[in-house]
């Protein structure tokens, strides 16, 4: 999602109108980013967005808040906005994450969120932003949705990274919830189902 659709998709009154003025006071003074920031949700709304799915109107805007940023500015302002926001405010860091130019910065905020046990951070961590992860890191990551009951239809490029070491972590996890009495997830299940048949082919 780049940032040209999410504009668009966003409702001309409140949240587009909202945004121009916040915009234009960040190009005068990118200092102001954190409060345009912080006051998003009330200005713009938390509406979803029909044409942008999976995105709410106080995300959008906060992703286009931070795409709008100074190159030379956005790495500090984007960890700084993450470090202490609330819980929405840090999903739209991670979810706009994939739009902006942190480098080095992304992957501490995208291990951050993995370690909570909030289960929208967490998947927010594993959309498009999960490209800054390595593969360990993102099979942990990929467990640990399967821990919360996060569906995997969250986890971005799921198909194309999932690997044999994958399978194997599921099939052990597997065998301790089966000794436990339990399964694990449906679209878990597929998927080592899925990586077992690859590996006998």
């Amino acid at each position: 999602m780049g940032p040209e659709r999410l504009r668009a998709a966003l409702p001309a009154v409140p949240a587009r109108g909202w945004l121009d003025g916040a915009l234009a006071r960040l190009a005068e003074r990118p200092e102001t980013v954190g409060r345009s920031f912080a006051a998003a949700g009330r200005n713009a709304g938390r509406a979803p967005l029909p044409d942008a799915p999976g995105w709410t109107a106080d995300e959008a805007v906060r992703a286009l808040l931070l795409a709008a940023l100074p190159p030379d500015r956005a790495a500090e302002e984007v960890t700084a906005l993450y470090r202490y926001g609330d819980p929405d405010e840090k999903r739209a860091v991670l979810k706009a994450l994939p739009m902006l130019a942190v480098g080095p910065a992304a992957p501490p905020l995208l291990h951050d969120a993995i370690r909570t046990n909030d289960a929208r951070l967490v998947a927010a961590a594993l959309g498009p932003c999960a490209r800054d992860l390595d593969q360990a890191a993102w099979r942990q990551a990929v467990l640990k949705c399967v821990f919360m009951g996060v569906p995997l239809a969250a986890v971005d490029a799921l198909a194309e990274r999932a690997d044999p070491e994958l399978a194997v972590m599921l099939a052990a996890l597997a065998e301790e919830r089966a000794a436990a009495g339990r399964s694990i997830p449906a679209d878990a299940t597929a998927l080592l189902n899925r990586l077992t048949a690859e590996k006998e082919a």
